[in-house]
């Protein structure tokens, strides 16, 4: 199967050598995404809530570009600077999903506590997309 490389013209920049997503027959692999405004490069917010959120716009504009949705993830790896913000977190996380979970189900996910993350971020997520 060949891949096809996304990137989103809605998303950030990549802060280094990789692509936004692989697409490999009915499957996208989305790259990690931080929480940085796609204009500016500046990281959005302080608090874990507001770059959950940011991050999450960052992985839907990739999504778009691809033409997948929410509701085509499978799984996330959701990487946390300090594991006690998990449930703020969780809730963000929660609410995004959710008008998808009912007809889809949430995606398995992950969550580790990591040393430190680009740009000193307070999260990164990646995911994995099938489109039916």
């Amino acid at each position: 199967m060949a891949k096809e490389i996304i990137n989103a013209e809605a998303a950030p920049k990549a802060v280094g050598p990789y692509s936004h997503a692989v697409k490999v027959g009915k499957t996208l692999y989305l790259s990690g995404q931080i929480p940085l405004d796609p204009k500016t490069g500046a990281i959005v917010g302080e608090t874990i809530e507001a770059q959950t959120k940011q991050c999450f716009s960052n992985i839907q504009a990739v999504l778009d570009a691809a033409g997948f949705t929410l509701g085509d993830v499978v799984i996330c790896d959701v990487f946390l600077k300090d594991m006690n913000e998990f449930g703020l977190m969780n809730q963000v996380y929660a609410t995004t999903f959710e008008p998808y979970c009912k007809t889809t189900g949430y995606p398995a996910r992950a969550a580790v506590e990591v040393a430190r993350l680009p740009k000193d971020v307070k999260i990164e997520i990646k995911a994995t997309a099938i489109k039916e």
